[in-house]
Protein backbone atom coordinates (compact mmCIF):
# COMPACT_ATOMS: atom_id res chain seq x y z
CA UNK A 1 0.00 0.00 0.00
CA UNK A 2 1.38 3.54 -0.84
CA UNK A 3 1.97 6.23 1.63
CA UNK A 4 -1.25 8.06 0.16
CA UNK A 5 -3.73 4.94 -0.03
CA UNK A 6 -2.41 4.25 3.91
CA UNK A 7 -3.71 7.76 4.67
CA UNK A 8 -7.11 7.59 3.48
CA UNK A 9 -7.44 3.93 4.82
CA UNK A 10 -6.14 5.55 8.27
CA UNK A 11 -8.96 8.07 7.96
CA UNK A 12 -11.50 5.61 6.65
CA UNK A 13 -10.73 3.16 9.23
CA UNK A 14 -11.35 5.97 11.57
CA UNK A 15 -14.68 6.98 10.32
CA UNK A 16 -16.05 3.58 10.52
CA UNK A 17 -15.13 3.41 14.23
CA UNK A 18 -16.50 6.24 14.99
CA UNK A 19 -19.63 5.60 13.01
CA UNK A 20 -19.60 2.38 14.97
CA UNK A 21 -19.27 4.05 18.57
CA UNK A 22 -22.22 6.78 17.81
CA UNK A 23 -24.60 4.41 17.28
CA UNK A 24 -23.63 2.01 20.61
CA UNK A 25 -22.67 4.96 22.78
CA UNK A 26 -25.13 8.19 22.29
CA UNK A 27 -27.23 7.44 25.17
CA UNK A 28 -25.10 6.52 27.53
CA UNK A 29 -22.69 9.81 26.84
CA UNK A 30 -25.77 11.69 26.95
CA UNK A 31 -26.39 9.98 30.28
CA UNK A 32 -23.02 10.39 31.20
CA UNK A 33 -23.02 14.60 30.59
CA UNK A 34 -26.46 14.61 32.44
CA UNK A 35 -24.99 13.28 35.64
CA UNK A 36 -21.91 15.31 35.09
CA UNK A 37 -23.87 18.31 35.09
CA UNK A 38 -26.07 17.88 37.87
CA UNK A 39 -22.20 16.99 39.84
CA UNK A 40 -21.20 20.47 39.12
CA UNK A 41 -24.98 21.83 39.88
CA UNK A 42 -24.87 20.49 43.20
CA UNK A 43 -21.20 22.42 44.24
CA UNK A 44 -19.06 19.12 43.63
CA UNK A 45 -16.37 18.62 41.01
CA UNK A 46 -14.76 16.36 37.98
CA UNK A 47 -11.58 14.17 38.53
CA UNK A 48 -9.59 12.84 35.65
CA UNK A 49 -6.45 10.65 34.69
CA UNK A 50 -5.33 8.61 32.47
CA UNK A 51 -1.66 7.85 31.16
CA UNK A 52 0.46 8.42 27.88
CA UNK A 53 -1.76 9.63 25.38
CA UNK A 54 -5.17 8.94 27.69
CA UNK A 55 -2.99 11.42 30.24
CA UNK A 56 -3.46 14.19 27.42
CA UNK A 57 -6.78 13.48 27.25
CA UNK A 58 -7.42 14.24 30.85
CA UNK A 59 -5.65 17.37 31.06
CA UNK A 60 -7.93 18.21 28.14
CA UNK A 61 -11.06 17.94 29.34
CA UNK A 62 -10.18 19.61 32.63
CA UNK A 63 -9.02 22.37 30.14
CA UNK A 64 -12.55 22.49 28.59
CA UNK A 65 -14.20 22.48 32.18
CA UNK A 66 -12.23 24.95 33.60
CA UNK A 67 -11.56 27.32 30.85
CA UNK A 68 -14.66 27.13 28.27
CA UNK A 69 -15.20 24.95 25.65
CA UNK A 70 -17.32 26.74 22.76
CA UNK A 71 -19.28 28.99 24.52
CA UNK A 72 -18.59 32.01 26.95
CA UNK A 73 -19.37 30.90 30.37
CA UNK A 74 -17.89 30.75 34.15
CA UNK A 75 -15.52 28.37 34.98
CA UNK A 76 -16.37 24.60 35.76
CA UNK A 77 -14.42 22.64 38.59
CA UNK A 78 -12.85 19.89 37.35
CA UNK A 79 -9.06 18.78 38.21
CA UNK A 80 -6.67 16.37 36.34
CA UNK A 81 -4.59 14.49 38.19
CA UNK A 82 -1.94 13.92 35.72
CA UNK A 83 -0.22 17.10 35.51
CA UNK A 84 1.15 17.87 39.29
CA UNK A 85 4.50 15.97 38.05
CA UNK A 86 5.98 16.69 42.20
CA UNK A 87 2.89 14.86 43.53
CA UNK A 88 3.26 12.10 40.98
CA UNK A 89 7.05 11.55 41.02
CA UNK A 90 7.39 11.57 45.33
CA UNK A 91 4.14 9.04 45.11
CA UNK A 92 5.90 6.74 42.22
CA UNK A 93 9.25 7.30 44.18
CA UNK A 94 8.08 6.66 47.89
CA UNK A 95 5.23 4.09 47.26
CA UNK A 96 4.64 2.58 43.68
CA UNK A 97 3.61 4.08 40.29
CA UNK A 98 0.24 2.09 40.87
CA UNK A 99 -0.55 4.48 43.50
CA UNK A 100 -0.04 7.81 41.39
CA UNK A 101 -3.60 8.27 40.96
CA UNK A 102 -5.42 6.57 43.89
CA UNK A 103 -3.49 8.66 46.98
CA UNK A 104 -4.85 11.65 44.95
CA UNK A 105 -8.20 10.64 44.56
CA UNK A 106 -8.67 9.70 48.52
CA UNK A 107 -6.86 13.06 49.38
CA UNK A 108 -9.28 15.38 46.70
CA UNK A 109 -12.32 13.52 45.94
CA UNK A 110 -15.80 13.92 47.92
CA UNK A 111 -18.58 12.43 48.28
CA UNK A 112 -20.80 13.26 45.08
CA UNK A 113 -17.91 14.35 42.90
CA UNK A 114 -16.94 12.17 39.59
CA UNK A 115 -13.61 10.73 38.57
CA UNK A 116 -13.39 10.51 34.77
CA UNK A 117 -10.72 7.43 34.30
CA UNK A 118 -9.47 7.14 30.57
CA UNK A 119 -7.97 4.08 29.54
CA UNK A 120 -7.04 2.36 25.83
CA UNK A 121 -6.48 -1.02 26.96
CA UNK A 122 -8.78 -1.12 30.48
CA UNK A 123 -5.27 -2.68 31.71
CA UNK A 124 -3.34 0.35 33.61
CA UNK A 125 -3.09 -1.15 37.44
CA UNK A 126 -3.14 2.85 38.93
CA UNK A 127 -5.85 3.36 36.94
CA UNK A 128 -8.04 0.36 38.68
CA UNK A 129 -6.61 1.80 41.91
CA UNK A 130 -8.16 5.27 41.26
CA UNK A 131 -11.42 3.44 40.57
CA UNK A 132 -11.28 1.44 43.60
CA UNK A 133 -10.44 4.88 45.95
CA UNK A 134 -12.86 6.89 44.32
CA UNK A 135 -15.29 4.07 45.59
CA UNK A 136 -13.88 4.16 49.02
CA UNK A 137 -14.59 8.10 48.86
CA UNK A 138 -18.45 7.73 47.26
CA UNK A 139 -17.04 9.34 44.29
CA UNK A 140 -18.86 7.85 41.00
CA UNK A 141 -16.71 6.59 38.04
CA UNK A 142 -16.66 7.26 33.69
CA UNK A 143 -14.29 4.71 32.45
CA UNK A 144 -13.60 5.71 28.65
CA UNK A 145 -12.16 2.50 27.98
CA UNK A 146 -11.76 0.29 24.71
CA UNK A 147 -10.85 -3.03 23.55
CA UNK A 148 -12.47 -5.67 26.46
CA UNK A 149 -12.77 -3.26 29.05
CA UNK A 150 -9.88 -4.54 30.69
CA UNK A 151 -9.57 -5.11 34.99
CA UNK A 152 -10.59 -1.34 34.66
CA UNK A 153 -14.18 -2.52 33.72
CA UNK A 154 -14.38 -5.04 36.13
CA UNK A 155 -13.40 -2.42 38.72
CA UNK A 156 -16.65 -0.76 38.11
CA UNK A 157 -20.01 -0.76 40.45
CA UNK A 158 -23.18 -0.85 39.18
CA UNK A 159 -24.19 3.07 39.42
CA UNK A 160 -20.53 3.65 37.52
CA UNK A 161 -21.22 4.70 33.66
CA UNK A 162 -18.55 2.63 31.00
CA UNK A 163 -18.23 4.39 27.49
CA UNK A 164 -16.01 0.95 25.80
CA UNK A 165 -15.06 1.69 21.93
CA UNK A 166 -15.46 -0.76 19.60
CA UNK A 167 -12.11 -1.15 18.72
CA UNK A 168 -8.93 -3.36 19.40
CA UNK A 169 -6.61 -0.39 17.50
CA UNK A 170 -5.10 2.14 20.49
CA UNK A 171 -5.13 4.94 17.69
CA UNK A 172 -8.70 4.11 16.98
CA UNK A 173 -9.89 4.28 20.51
CA UNK A 174 -8.00 7.52 21.36
CA UNK A 175 -9.46 9.42 18.59
CA UNK A 176 -12.98 7.99 19.77
CA UNK A 177 -11.96 8.97 23.17
CA UNK A 178 -11.27 12.53 22.03
CA UNK A 179 -14.63 12.87 20.85
CA UNK A 180 -16.72 11.51 24.03
CA UNK A 181 -15.33 14.02 25.64
CA UNK A 182 -15.70 17.03 23.36
CA UNK A 183 -19.62 16.07 23.12
CA UNK A 184 -19.55 15.29 27.01
CA UNK A 185 -18.12 19.05 27.36
CA UNK A 186 -20.62 20.08 24.47
CA UNK A 187 -23.68 18.75 26.68
CA UNK A 188 -22.67 19.69 29.83
CA UNK A 189 -22.61 23.34 28.83
CA UNK A 190 -25.93 22.82 27.30
CA UNK A 191 -27.37 21.92 30.35
CA UNK A 192 -25.97 24.39 32.17
CA UNK A 193 -26.03 27.77 30.56
CA UNK A 194 -28.57 26.44 27.51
Amino acid sequence: MNPVERVQQTFADSVEVKTQSAILLSEMIATAASRMADCLINGHKILSCGNGGSAADAQHFSAEMLNRFEMERPPLPAIALTTDTSTLTSIANDYHYDEIFSKQVRALGQSGDILLAITTSGGSPNIVKAIEAAHERDVSVFLLSGKNGGDAALALEEEDIELRVPSEITARIQEVHLIIIHCLCDLVDKKLFG
